[in-house]
């Protein structure tokens, strides 16, 4: 794809999200559009996250400001008052005013925005695409053969993983997905045609399941405005799942942030609660905006952050995020799995407009992808070995490390679960 073309694919993908969220969602830096890098952020207008030790000090410091609702222990997000002490910047949006003269008087990262979590693509010039069509037929792929996916194998059998993403749509002729379930997702708008990021869960899903042939998957509906949701209620989304008691949770969707500094209702979560789960991982996309800028949660070091390779097996993925937080990658260029029935019209240059027609498989790229097949690789392994998703995971990594490629770095691929056992 051109530079152009990126440009604009990437400014379709936000304008999606600006309409879903309208006045309530700002875009951080306000001349995003002309700048070749695109949007750093998007975040909540009118509000900060601050955490709960911090809160007194910070309404003071506003002499107003009062706590909103939900989220989780911890952190609260404050809804802005409506002016400023008089010695505030002047530039800038109400809240980008609030956060530099929180930064100057308490220090950086003390009071941050309320970010926008999306679920992969982007909001970055990249060129990973919206699902693509398939012929009639089409198998799955990657997809492991029988002595790899039945009883006794690396099946993932009584293991259980959490989605969270748009949700569940159920997909008949895709046999290797029986017994998935799932918040069902609102997959079809008005006129009968799948809207963006539709089938997303569903996709992420069959990739999992082609892997591990039997492990529980249970998918959640929380991405259900163009696939995204603020910081405050994926706090309080991922302290929800933790109910279902599961062994990984894998998360397709992620930020980049203020000063690149962890996010911090996410942060706060995995400190009080995700640490405090015995032999739980979370495994999380590292992106697709071909940066190595961090991207959150992946780049947390307690979760298991997975990068693309391309289609080629060898090479990172044009669209990948990298970096030294990257824990594996894997691969996530032209996968074919399971996705809607009906007709879909695309959104992002240059296929604007273009109307393709799914017979309930498609083709698919991203770090999305990337990240249910290493979940898949965890939940295979532990069915043979007993390990905890932690340990699991652990292992694999290593082993990783021992096959890496070049200018990419560890890399896992189908088939690798046991690849590390006597």
């Amino acid at each position: 794809m051109s530079e152009q073309g990126s440009e604009r694919k990437y400014i379709a993908q936000i304008k999606l999200i600006v309409e879903a969220f309208g006045k309530n969602v700002e875009i951080f830096p306000e001349d995003w559009e002309k700048r070749p890098e695109g949007a750093d952020y998007l975040y909540r207008t009118g509000v900060v996250l601050v955490r709960d030790e911090d809160l007194s000090r910070v309404v003071e410091l506003f002499q107003g400001g009062r706590p909103g609702e939900g989220g989780i222990g911890g952190v609260t997000r404050l809804l802005l008052p409506e002016k400023l002490p008089p010695d505030a910047p002047e530039r800038g949006t109400l809240t980008q005013r609030f956060l530099q003269y929180a930064d100057l008087r308490l220090g950086r990262g003390v009071v941050t925005p309320e970010h926008l979590f999306y679920v992969c693509p982007s909001v970055s010039p990249c060129p990973a695409t919206e699902p693509e069509e398939v012929p009639p037929g089409s198998p799955p792929e990657p997809f492991l053969p029988t002595p790899f996916t039945s009883a006794g194998a690396a099946d993932g059998r009584g293991v259980k993983v959490v989605v969270l993403d748009v949700g569940w749509s159920d997909a008949p002729a895709a046999y290797w997905l029986n017994g998935v379930t799932g918040d069902p997702e609102n997959a079809f708008d008005g006129s009968g045609r799948i809207r963006p990021y539709a089938g997303h869960g569903t996709f992420i899903a069959g990739v999992m399941r082609a892997i591990a042939r039997n492990v529980e998957i249970v998918v959640k509906s929380y991405f259900t405005s163009a696939g995204a949701i603020w910081e405050f209620d994926l706090a309080q989304a991922l302290d929800e799942v933790l109910d279902l008691a599961p062994d990984i949770i894998s998360l397709s969707a992620g930020t980049r942030t203020r000063f690149d500094l962890p996010a911090l209702g996410l942060d706060v979560f995995i400190q009080t609660r995700l640490d405090r789960v015995g032999g739980l991982t979370l495994v999380a996309a590292a992106g697709n905006e071909s940066t190595r800028d961090f991207f959150w949660p992946a780049a947390f070091p307690e979760t298991v952050a997975v990068g693309a390779l391309a289609d080629n097996g060898h090479d990172r993925a044009s669209f990948s995020n990298f970096g030294g937080w990257v824990d594996v990658y894997a691969p996530g260029e032209n996968l074919v799995n399971a996705f809607l029935t009906g007709e879909y019209e695309c959104t992002e240059p240059p296929n604007a407009g273009q109307l393709r027609e799914f017979a309930g498989m498609a083709r698919w790229s991203g770090t999305s992808f990337a990240t249910p097949l290493v979940a898949g690789l965890i939940a295979g392994r532990m069915s043979v070995t007993g390990e905890s998703a932690k340990q699991a995971s652990d292992a694999l990594l290593a082993f990783a490390l021992t096959q890496p490629e070049p200018g990419v770095g560890p890399v896992l691929r189908a088939g690798d679960a046991l690849a590390s056992l006597p």
